[in-house]
């Protein structure tokens, strides 16, 4: 199975938050999941480094397969943000990943869950 890792927990990783790197190698070596980025997630790490960041930051990252983005997700996104939006405020890159997750059958890990209040898909928080 997919385990696909939100944005907030790769940002804690990267600011050296134990509890990140504690959860990212129970996911990868305990649980055996493959370890999934979505496209946005990918991007919201990224765009934001800083020069001095990027050689660490892009070695983490290749831990991860990134998913792509496709007509169908963003279509199902899209009905995701419609439905959700306007009672849990989710954004774009949370409808993004939930329909990628519904996709492919993975499973969320974030911090906060109520970015995703959907039903068909599984979210895990990542530590308390």
């Amino acid at each position: 199975m997919r385990a696909y890792i939100d944005s907030d927990i790769l940002i804690w990783h990267l600011r050296g938050e134990k509890k990140a790197c504690r959860l990212l190698s129970k996911i990868r070596d305990v649980e055996k999941y493959e370890m999934w980025i979505g496209a946005l997630q990918r991007a919201e790490i990224t765009f934001f480094m800083r020069k001095n960041e990027e050689k660490n930051t892009m070695l983490f990252l290749s831990q991860f397969k990134t998913a792509s983005v496709d007509q169908d997700i963003i279509d199902a996104a899209s009905k995701i943000y419609r439905e959700w939006n306007p009672s849990h405020g989710i954004d774009v890159n949370d409808a993004i990943l939930a329909a990628t997750a519904m996709k492919s059958g993975g499973k969320i890990y974030c911090q906060n869950t109520k970015h995703y209040p959907m039903l068909d898909i599984v979210i895990e928080r990542g530590w308390k």
